[in-house]
């Protein structure tokens, strides 16, 4: 289990007085995915368009390079700007096979400091099961720790229109189990 107290500190001294938003995020990617032996892939989908996820710093094999709104774990991470816990990858109907060996992920929207929508954050483990709201409440108060003061997104309403992107004024949610049946006929990126 991961020291979340030691993690959150490591991380704040590490960013401390950096203000380059994927510097940042490069660093948190690589400090959280080193931190714990179930996660096998972590790092950030970032808002570059309307309705569009594309990769950015992460660790681990190859992502998704592309990942719409309307798909995936992630997608509807972003969509609802809700924490999702994927106890089963497999059970997750839409689910998007970036990893054949991805059993379980856990994925956090991530918002600047005026709570416009940056980004998420992905992990994927290889174990069934592998989060819980502890991990997902825990890294999600390092996240809006870290990257409260990110730029990233200011531009996005400017230069797309607000309505494309989702408001950024919300109550904070608490995660949620999301579970669907599987489809066979998933296209895998």
């Amino acid at each position: 289990m991961v020291d979340y107290t030691a993690l959150s500190h490591r991380i704040a001294a590490l960013c401390e007085h950096e203000t380059n938003d994927i510097a940042l995020m490069a660093t948190i990617a690589c400090e959280v995915h080193h931190s714990d032996d179930r996660f096998d892939w972590t790092g950030f989908y970032r808002v570059t368009e309307p309705q569009v996820l594309k990769i950015g710093p992460y660790q681990g094999g190859h992502g998704c390079l592309v990942i719409p709104f309307s798909r995936g774990v992630c997608g509807a991470a972003a969509r609802s700007q809700e924490i999702q816990i994927i106890a089963d990858v497999e059970a997750f109907e839409d689910h998007i096979a970036c990893s054949s060996s991805t059993r379980s992920e856990l994925v956090i929207p991530v918002t600047n400091g005026q709570g416009a929508l940056i980004a998420v954050f992905d992990i994927d483990s290889d174990q069934p099961n592998a989060f819980d709201a502890q991990d997902a409440s825990a890294l999600s108060s390092i996240l809006q720790r870290s990257l409260n003061g990110c730029r990233l997104g200011l531009w996005a309403p400017v230069i797309f229109g607000s309505a494309h992107l989702p408001h950024p004024t919300r109550s904070k949610k608490t995660p949620t189990q999301s579970r669907g049946s599987s489809s066979s006929g998933e296209m895998n990126y």
